[in-house]
């Protein structure tokens, strides 16, 4: 390195080493990459070309042949393949043999129709990189829909990991025209990795030889990088190589007791040891150590005064997820806690997904959404969606973050490689969408999607103790249901309090009970509510049955609040009657209570009485378990 730029390297590895180890890059050719980055040297131009090719290789396999007779135009499609051009050739051991691509688009990809439509020629760009035709000056819905939907075999993907949830959602790019010409090979000449460079705040692809090359020789990559499981890789790839189907089963069994166990591990979560309950005298006044805003301002029934100091607290209500139940269970077992051990286990999607099986059959119980793990289901999930595919039933999918709140990073769509492309970016659920939800009529806007919040207490799990609150919140869409404009958030999402400048519908419950049984006479509240509290019952039955970490900790000093989430969808009952189905969608750690608090003063009165006191008089519960 040049002398004006002594001590650069140093400084580079400080800030990008760890990126660089993760993604594999050699050591060799870090300082010729600090350098090219620092004076933005783009350089592939002098070492490769791209070349156009009009006829089916001979090389390709079988399989290959067949998917390309079946294009409309077989054997005469144009492709672009990346070529080593430098009369040299190319040597792995040049320490300079590594070289920057530049990004063509970044995005999240919520925002991606929105950038199409208003940046200027981003469309056409992307049109002529992915071979699609437009030739007009102004954005049409045709053209902007087919980018949206061949983006899935260019994109790239990224997080970031600091900053706010919002911050944290994973960004997708398109290589420029170079970068998306390299083809796939499953023995590549060469790797590819993104690199957040900190002094620029821009991210690039980096491309290095994994062997030497001469000239006239394909630059390819591994477009399934990393994974080893032949049908894994057969999936993966399936934007690209598509098969007709996957002849494998679509059953999906619980998960095994070791999953369980290495869920545990991983959450650093060390269980209790046995402990008898406490036995507390009737007149004590408790001491609550938290950092609950909510609690704090909110709870002012006489047997509860707040402490600062945490060591003489007789209840801990924590904000954040409490790990070392061992070192409590041996040290202060009387002391109370807001949480549970392995509780995740119902608050985390996936987790929520396999312990419902045990309510159901192959499919789920019917209070669930048919729900796939893209890590370890994916298989599965393809075989599935091919073979609704093939019965012409509907196929629209809701891809979610295991776990993220708030619609973060959560998609509607009913594109086949897109959920799975989906599955590089974070680790994801997929859930087949209501497409049949029961609706409510908005005098404003028309018939809308709806969902219902309902607080529960978990007050002990052996003998399983279970409350709801008897107030439910609701949240409506903003705009009429139909099962299109799958990106309209407003149409098919409910969450409205967190988007600036969006309007929040609020209807209060009592308020909502004749309203919906105007609209729906032959289905009393009464009827709907108590289907919706035995799909809880269940739900909190299967996930006790089993002894920790298979199922949640039977830990005496435990307590919880959860949020549960729900839709009613149309179904058919077993004798054929048309029936509302409650539809979980997800169970919410610590709820933001502060609506309740807002129109129920006594909430956090309520909930620490019943959860604390076993005190039910005047308090606004119901016991359902």
């Amino acid at each position: 390195m040049s002398e004006d730029g002594e001590g650069e390297l140093p400084a580079f590895v400080a800030l990008h080493g760890a990126a660089l180890r993760a993604s594999r890059v050699p050591e060799r050719y870090w300082e010729s990459l600090c350098r090219k980055l620092r004076g933005e040297v783009f350089d592939a131009g002098d070492y490769f070309g791209i070349m156009q090719v009009e006829e089916v290789e001979e090389e390709a396999d079988e399989e290959m042949e067949e998917q390309l007779k079946k294009k409309p135009n077989p054997g005469n499609e144009t492709c672009f393949k990346v070529i080593v051009t430098s009369e040299n050739g190319l040597q792995a051991s040049n320490p300079n043999s590594i070289f920057l691509i530049d990004h063509a688009w970044t995005y999240r990809a919520g925002h991606a129709r929105q950038q199409l439509l208003h940046v200027p020629g981003l469309l056409h760009r992307m049109a002529n990189l992915m071979g699609i035709d437009f030739h007009g000056e102004i954005p049409d819905e045709g053209s902007i829909e087919q980018v949206l939907q061949e983006m899935w075999k260019y994109n790239q993907t990224y997080q970031l990991s600091q900053g706010t949830a919002e911050e944290k959602v994973p960004v997708w790019y398109i290589m420029d025209e170079f970068g998306s010409r390299i083809q796939h090979s499953d023995q590549p000449s060469f790797a590819t990795a993104p690199l957040f460079y900190m002094p620029q705040q821009i991210a690039y692809t980096l491309l290095w030889p994994l062997r030497d090359l001469e000239t006239g020789d394909e630059v390819t990559r591994d477009y399934a990088y990393g994974e080893t499981d032949r049908l894994i890789r057969k999936c993966v790839l399936l934007p690209w190589v598509p098969t007709e189907a996957l002849d494998i089963n679509c059953f999906t069994p619980e998960p095994s007791d070791e999953h369980y166990q290495a869920i545990l591990t991983e959450n650093k979560e060390k269980l209790p040891i046995a402990i008898k309950p406490s036995v507390y005298a009737e007149d004590k006044v408790f001491k609550v150590f938290t950092d609950v805003r909510q609690v704090l301002n909110n709870l002012a029934h006489p047997r509860f005064v707040f402490t600062d100091n945490e060591g003489e607290a007789d209840i801990l209500y924590n904000f954040s997820h409490f790990k070392d139940y061992r070192k409590l269970s041996e040290e202060r077992p009387q002391v109370m806690l807001n949480q549970f051990p392995c509780e995740n286990l119902l608050t985390v999607k996936d987790c929520l997904a396999s312990v419902s099986r045990r309510a159901g059959g192959p499919d789920g119980p019917r209070w669930l959404p048919r729900t796939f793990n893209l890590q370890t289901e994916l298989p599965q999930f393809i075989s599935y969606f091919q073979q609704r595919e093939r019965r012409g039933e509907d196929n629209h999918w809701i891809c979610k973050p295991w776990n993220l709140a708030r619609s973060l990073d959560t998609h509607v769509t009913n594109s086949l490689n897109n959920i799975i492309r989906h599955r590089e970016s974070s680790p994801k659920v997929v859930c087949k969408y209501i497409e049949n939800p029961v609706l409510f009529h908005r005098e404003d806007v028309g018939m809308v999607k709806f969902d219902i919040r309902y607080v529960v207490l978990l007050r002990s799990v052996k003998p399983l103790k279970l409350y709801v609150y008897d107030v439910f919140w609701l949240r409506f869409s903003n705009r009429a249901f139909s099962l299109d404009d799958l990106h309209d958030y407003e149409k098919h999402f409910t969450v409205m309090n967190y988007a600036p400048g969006v309007i929040l519908k609020q209807v209060h419950c009592e308020e909502f009970i004749p309203l919906f049984e105007k609209q729906y006479p032959e289905y009393p509240w009464t009827t709907v509510q108590a289907d919706i509290f035995k799909a809880f019952a269940e739900l909190f039955q299967v996930a006790s049955a089993k002894p920790a970490p298979l199922g949640i900790c039977d830990y005496p000093s435990s307590r919880a609040i959860y949020a549960i989430d729900l839709m009613l969808k149309w179904d058919t009952s077993r004798d054929g009657k048309r029936i509302m189905q409650p539809q979980i969608l997800e169970v919410n750690f610590n709820p933001d209570c502060d609506r309740a608090c807002k129109y129920h003063p006594t909430f956090f009165n309520d909930v620490f009485s019943t959860l604390f006191l076993d005190e039910l008089d005047n308090c606004h519960v119901t016991c359902i378990v």
